[in-house]
């Protein structure tokens, strides 16, 4: 209300600020429920309806439907959400000018998250997902992502007046609460298509639109104390305290609100500090993680043992810190070890895979020497210690927060270049920066003065670090390994490696925060008991109980990090971390040992028994915590230095920023589920099977691009993958099928786990699966033989598909029990069936003749086709139209092969196929391309000498058939 002031006041006219927020409130609410009305009004059953269900099923619109692209609800919302931004701009600006201190950079930056959100807001309502798909998602997922910090700025700058501070908590509450309901939802509607499902999303969805407006509603309680002349006439933006609540009761509830982290000075200094800190933990996370991968190489090719396993033991470097002079060499030239350990990122530039994988071992070694050096040289310093110990560990959270956005591939990994996604030579700079910024500051002390006092045992701390690193690589390093453990196939009844790797990145980063605050509480033996629970859930349990205990573990792991490893500083490093890391190296080999019984010395002692790692590695723990126990004193003594909070809260903040893009990221990765065939009009279902050799190709590069490039270009429905499971320390803990599933819209299904001590067996398809189980065929021998059972929905037919690797060659008694165990299971489905399999075995002789059987009922892709041995196609009840082998290139080792199958529709086709089944001549019947119609044609592209190593060999040409 405008009224006049006497000239002394200093304002002439005058508005109360107030009504901005009021303004904003009213145009914003109209915008959404005018389109709502509207919609409701004239297209209810049009916006109701989704890509699965509609009315009466669906019975509420979605947000996004109903502010989309329909005439004139669009425009209604896109008029009013204009004439918001007038009154958004000035809320953001008075927020700041109520809020801005001298010296103060928080105002500063939560003005510009203010106006960020308000232009990707612009960005996601403007541009359609009909417009351009990719940017809708990019402007919607920028603004859920800024709305964290401005929601948690706004609470830690608000000034002191209860009943907006309170109002804002319960609004961000229900505002952040509301999202896990509607992410429940959305995958019920999405992967389950549960009816309903849907309309209960939306719900949750426009909740979000009523919080997120009626948050920024309660500045209007704050702004009462601005005229328009911008003249305080309260003196709240001075820090007046106007209520009855003492001043430091106030901060100290916001600082509750918020952790305190915003209560940071902020000094560019010190946010360079953390992030060259973070980004050098992980970049040794990088070059540990990656080591493993190229060393796999060689035996992989070698089948066995080659030697260059020795490579394993590179990581106990340390073990020189036990010579004097070398120690002292060392502590006095760390910046010169740090650098030379970078090395290690220059493995990528090296061509031949022995030399490279020489050139990251030397670079691990030097970086495990120069860590453990630089954290015993801090150790006299419990501040400066606990730093790059939290550089540390966040560096593994960040690294497997990279993992994710590359779909479990590190790009700075020597596996890696520009062909295939790597980030090798921005990584290498950024590396060099972050490690100069990282050894600024001189050691304390350089190896002259000794550790003797400290209390405690330098052998109980070697075992505690060796269980720890093997705990945190082998089950944290990527967010999907502990899912792809629980992981039983479809129906879903488990968490799925996007979206839900962030709960795993979430229980990290909980479990650090609280190891850092807590460190007497996560050294204790009933914090340890609830680490063993979790392990053993996660050993023994499946679906999301099983999952339950991986985030138990998570947490645990990443808690008792920081005081397990500071006391293993004010040791001898010779010892804590040089035998340490021996310990985890023979942690890595028993790892390994579990399934590849079959090919080292002693294997069969410990054939599959990942029990007895968990246990193993739990115990080396508890050696650890044994040892906490006798140091908890000193602890004491030394908590709580007051400076301490400065770098907690910005290792926090650095924690909070990983967090949010692993978020985004898994947003961007969540999948669509609206996948199609290549042929649909012609009813044709493209199958193939091909050995894939781990994902790394015969010149030591990772493989998915160019598996993904001859997918496509074959047009396949429905594919095998075996030799799939790499998610182990030696193998890079990786999953090749999210990158192929994503990139090529395909469901996936993992196949057994890695604790079902498999080489892999995997099934991508264009189909839906609707259910899939997992099984371990008789191996009294040799090493398992898994296979995958799965249920499609083809065209409305339901077709059964099997994925199967058999034993091996050396193991004849597997074989024979595997193949008739696998031919029952065949024989027991009366659909139409596909058998995707590693046989093993000569056409028309030996176990050929169980599988292609009466008790089977499957027929051979082509009985004529007399040069196999590994790879077959079988099928029953369709129709089969085409068959090619394709060459491997320098991918693997092996050929992918691919049939076509028309799948009969109503009695009078299925009854010409049972015809068929019976008349072997006539089902064999070959004819030319010329022949068949173009939808059951292979793509000419591989014709001649083909594409990039990829052609029709063997035969030269696809061969089609048709009675």
């Amino acid at each position: 209300m405008s009224k006049y002031k006497d000239k002394e006041r200093g304002a002439i006219v005058s508005l109360n600020a107030k009504w901005i927020s009021w303004a904003h409130t009213a145009v914003a609410y109209t915008a959404f429920l005018s389109a709502l009305s509207v919609g409701m009004y004239l297209h209810f059953h049009k916006i109701v309806q989704n890509e699965f269900y509609g009315y009466p099923d669906e019975w509420f619109p979605s947000v996004s439907a109903t502010i989309g692209d329909r005439y004139p609800e669009r425009s209604f919302f896109m008029l009013f959400i204009a004439m918001t931004s007038g009154p958004r701009f000035a809320l953001v600006a008075l927020w700041y000018l109520l809020t801005a201190k001298p010296g103060k950079a928080l105002p500063k930056f939560i003005a510009g998250v203010g106006v960020f959100r308000t232009l990707t807001c612009g960005g996601w309502t403007y541009v359609t997902s009909t417009d351009d798909h990719d940017w809708h998602d990019i402007f919607m997922i920028s603004y859920l992502v800024a709305t964290i910090p401005w929601t948690a700025g706004c609470i830690a700058l608000s000034p002191p007046n209860p009943a907006a501070i309170k109002y804002r908590k319960y609004l961000a509450g229900a505002f952040f609460g509301t999202i896990p309901f509607m992410i429940y939802f959305f995958i019920q509607h999405k992967i389950h298509r549960v009816a309903g499902a849907y309309t209960t999303y939306s719900f949750f969805e426009w909740s979000l639109i009523l919080f997120d407006v009626a948050f920024d509603a309660v500045t209007a309680l704050d702004f009462d104390t601005f005229e328009i002349v911008i003249k305080d006439v309260k003196g709240l933006s001075k820090g007046v305290n106007v209520s009855s609540k003492p001043t430091a009761v106030i901060e100290k509830e916001k600082g509750k609100a918020t952790a305190g982290i915003f209560d940071v000075k902020f000094s560019w200094s010190e946010i360079l500090d953390t992030a060259a800190e973070v980004y050098y933990g992980f970049v040794f996370w990088s070059m540990l993680t990656g080591l493993g991968v190229v060393i796999w190489y060689f035996p992989l090719w070698y089948m066995g043992i080659s030697g260059y396993e020795a490579f394993v033991m590179s990581t106990i470097g340390p073990l020189l810190l036990g010579i004097k002079p070398l120690r002292s060499f060392v502590m006095r030239n760390l910046r010169l070890l740090h650098f030379l350990s970078l090395g290690g990122l220059l493995a990528w530039q090296v061509k031949d895979p022995a030399y490279r994988l020489s050139t990251i071992g030397v670079g691990v070694a030097v970086s495990c020497l120069s860590w453990a050096a630089t954290l015993y040289s801090e150790s006299a310093h419990e501040v400066r210690l606990e730093s790059k110990i939290l550089a540390w560990i966040v560096g593994l959270i960040m690294s497997s927060a990279v993992k994710f956005a590359w779909q479990t591939n590190n790009p700075l990994w020597p596996i890696m270049h520009d062909a295939n996604g790597g980030q090798n030579g921005v990584g290498l700079a950024l590396a060099i920066l972050a490690m100069l910024r990282f050894t600024r500051r001189a050691p304390i002390h350089t190896g002259s003065v000794g550790n003797g006092k400290q209390n405690g045992s330098s052998l109980l701390a070697a075992l505690g670090i060796g269980g720890l690193f093997f705990g945190l690589h082998s089950l944290l390093s990527d967010s999907s390994t502990m899912i792809l453990w629980v992981w039983e196939g479809y129906p879903v009844r488990g968490p799925l490696s996007a979206p839900h790797g962030w709960f795993t990145v979430a229980a990290m980063t909980v479990g650090l925060l609280t190891g850092i605050c807590q460190p007497g509480l996560v050294s204790s033996w009933s914090v340890y008991g609830v680490g063993c629970i979790g392990a053993a859930i996660l050993t023994l349990y499946h679906n999301w109980f099983g999952y339950y205990g991986a985030l138990t573990i998570a947490f645990y792991l990443t808690a008792i990090a920081p005081p397990m490893i500071a006391a293993a500083s004010k040791k001898s490093p010779a010892t804590t971390f040089g035998l340490g890391f021996f310990i985890y190296n023979l942690m890595v080999l028993f790892h390994v040992w579990v399934v590849a019984y079959a090919f080292v010395p002693g294997g069969p002692l410990v054939r599959e028994h990942t029990d007895w790692i968990m246990a193993t590695m739990m115990l080396l723990i508890g050696a650890g915590v044994f040892n906490l126990t006798s140091v908890n004193s000193s602890r004491r003594e030394t908590r709580g230095y007051p400076s301490r909070s400065q770098h907690r809260k910005y290792h926090t903040l650095a924690l909070g920023i990983i967090n949010l893009f692993f978020i985004a990221t898994a947003i961007r990765r969540f999948p669509s589920n609206d996948y199609k065939p290549y042929h649909e009009d012609s009813r044709i279902i493209t199958a193939g099977i091909w050995t894939i050799h781990f994902s790394l190709d015969n010149d030591m590069w990772s493989s998915e691009y160019r598996m993904r490039d001859l997918i496509r270009e074959m047009e396949i429905d429905v594919i095998g993958l075996l030799e799939t499971d790499s998610q182990r320390i030696i193998m890079g803990n990786r999953d090749t099928t999210q990158f192929l599933s994503e990139d090529l819209g395909m469901y996936v299904d993992y196949g057994p786990g890695p604790n079902k001590h498999t080489w892999g067996s995997a099934l991508l398809s264009k189909f839906p699966i609707l259910n899939s189980t997992h099984h371990l065929l008789p191996s009294p021998v040799g090493e398992l033989a898994p296979a995958i059972h799965a249920t499609l929905d083809v065209y409305g037919e339901l077709v059964d598909v099997f994925v199967f690797h058999s034993g091996q060659e050396e193991d004849p008694e597997d074989r024979r029990l595997q193949t008739e165990y696998l031919s029952k299971l065949m024989g027991s489905s009366s659909r139409p069936t596909i058998l995707l399999a590693y046989l093993v075995t000569k056409p028309l002789e030996g176990n050929y003749n169980t599988y292609v059987s009466d008790v089977s009922g499957m027929h051979d892709v082509d009985p004529s086709d007399w040069d196999r041995w590994c790879e077959y196609i079988l099928y029953k009840q369709l129709q089969r139209v085409g068959y090619a082998r394709v060459s491997r290139s320098t991918i693997t080792d092996t050929e992918l092969q691919v049939a076509k199958f028309v799948v009969p529709k109503g009695d009078a086709e299925k009854a010409q196929v049972a015809v068929l089944d019976s008349d072997t001549e006539a089902r064999n019947r070959r004819v030319s391309e010329h022949d068949v119609p173009e939808g059951w044609k292979f793509p000419a592209l591989f014709r001649g000498e083909g594409v990039r190593g990829h052609r029709y060999h063997v035969f030269n040409e696809p061969w089609y058939y048709r009675p």
